[in-house]
């Protein structure tokens, strides 16, 4: 899958990009990921990519003539590739859009910067806008490594466990089951006699009861759009009182 990146520090993506997964991921060919320096394509000596915005305000605004010509000189004018604009105002990131996006064979991600981008950027460069949550950084760098790591892991190959992705939290809609690891007592807190029972059929069962467990304590509202059976709604039920009285 090809990433194509634009933006005004890609300086800061090689360290998070030559570590752990990813850099595994790039070494055997799953992802390449391009960064571009919309300051290349400015049209003045200066390199400038932003003004003061018309009607007054604080803080500057991103113009529009480097961004077209950046993404247009990469993708084409009429490429059909996502673009996608980094901002608080898009919709939020989730686990369905990373797994929407693996998808493609290449997206580009245009990270923000200053008050935020033309309005004209927008409305006709931009075919899709994301949020990584309801807060506001300093541009869109870090959201766009994100959506390069959740997407990534989504990609055959680039886990060592090819089920991994399977099993983390939000993939099926709940939280991760509790991970333990040696030493078996730790403290005085001992590893669950089930997960030393090398009875795989009911290690399974507790893994998906504190599943869902979890996610009854601490996101109740997945729930409501995970895929339950009837015993795991069954379960759900008799755990309600013991997790919250007001159930």
């Amino acid at each position: 899958m090809q990433f194509e990146v634009f933006t005004l520090l890609p300086e800061v993506f090689p360290p998070y990009l030559e570590s752990s997964i990813l850099q595994r991921a790039r070494q055997r060919g799953l992802i390449d990921v391009r960064l571009h320096n919309i300051r290349d394509w400015a049209r003045d000596k200066h390199h400038t990519t932003d003004d003061m915005p018309y009607g007054g305000g604080g803080g500057m605004v991103m113009k529009p003539e480097p961004v077209f010509d950046a993404v247009e000189s990469i993708l084409g004018p009429e490429s059909g590739v996502p673009v996608i604009l980094l901002t608080p105002q898009g919709r939020v990131f989730s686990q369905a859009v990373a797994r929407e996006l693996a998808a493609h064979e290449r997206i580009a991600l245009l990270c923000g910067r200053y008050e935020g981008v033309d309005e004209r950027i927008r409305m006709r460069l931009v075919t899709d806008e994301i949020s990584i949550g309801d807060y506001v950084l300093t541009g869109g760098e870090l959201p766009a490594l994100i959506l390069i790591d959740a997407v990534t892991r989504l990609l055959p190959g680039a886990l060592g466990d090819p089920t991994g992705a399977d099993d983390d939290s939000h993939a099926s809609g709940l939280l991760e089951y509790p991970h333990y690891t040696r030493p078996p007592e730790f403290r005085g807190d001992a590893v669950p006699d089930i997960l030393l029972s090398g009875d795989h059929a009911r290690i399974e069962k507790w893994r998906r009861e504190q599943s869902l467990l979890r996610t009854l304590e601490r996101r109740p509202d997945l729930l409501e759009k995970a895929d339950l059976s009837e015993k795991d709604r069954k379960f759900i039920e008799s755990q309600k009182s013991k997790v919250n009285p007001e159930f």
